[in-house]
């Protein structure tokens, strides 16, 4: 079955946000008085919703997650959000599936607003027909909703025709749960090791291979 529609993951899949969001986690942490971790551990919070990550990293609450939360964006909403890069071939794999006629939309648990704003910036939402993301109350930010969300929008509803591409785990169960086929990109934050025992129905190295997998799929 030709693919018609394509979600893509934006943080990691795109766009390099790492070095954005980590800062802006360490802006929160300071703002509390808490140690800054290792890079390795603020690398965690690259992708999942923040909150959850908050909670699990500070050992706090929902409500004292949320004002973390808060605080990383006093950070991220002025610098972080353009601490970041488009992945070198990106931009062309978008133009080879926007020339093949391929639909495109953007699924991402980060802020619909900060989404947008990140695609015009770099000149990307010329190639979206849906971006869809969380609501800033934290409300949708499970990557399953926010993927339900984005399929509401699209125009086609035969799922065999649609996949999901993403760097982590949290993309791969997430399009399963919502019955779709899902690319794990090898070159964002998520290694061989998570994508595989997510269960990826398929691995890219380059966004050229993403495109390649895309076009050859019947």
């Amino acid at each position: 079955m030709r693919i018609s529609t394509v979600l893509f993951d934006l943080d990691g899949t795109l766009t390099d946000s790492g070095p954005g969001i980590m800062n802006s986690v360490k802006y929160a942490l300071e703002k509390v008085g808490e140690t800054t971790p290792d890079v390795d551990e603020l690398r965690k919070f690259i992708g999942p919703p923040l909150k959850g990550q908050f909670m699990e990293h500070c050992g706090i609450d929902e409500e004292k997650a949320a004002e973390m939360v808060t605080l990383y964006r006093e950070y991220f909403t002025v610098t972080g959000i353009f601490e970041n890069s488009v992945y070198n071939g990106v931009e062309e794999m978008l133009k080879t599936l926007k020339q093949a006629g391929i639909k495109i939309a953007m699924a991402t648990s980060k802020p619909e607003k900060f989404a947008k704003i990140i695609a015009d910036h770099f000149g990307l939402a010329q190639y979206f027909d849906v971006i869809g993301g969380a609501c800033m109350d934290e409300t949708r930010t499970e990557k399953q909703d926010v993927i339900h969300y984005v399929l509401e929008q699209c125009e086609e509803k035969e799922l065999d025709k649609i996949v999901m591409v993403g760097d982590r785990s949290y993309d791969i169960l997430g399009g399963h749960a919502e019955g779709l086929k899902v690319i794990g990109v090898l070159y964002g934050y998520g290694d061989l090791k998570e994508l595989s025992e997510a269960g990826a129905d398929a691995l890219a190295t380059t966004p050229q291979e993403v495109a390649k997998l895309v076009l050859e799929t019947e």
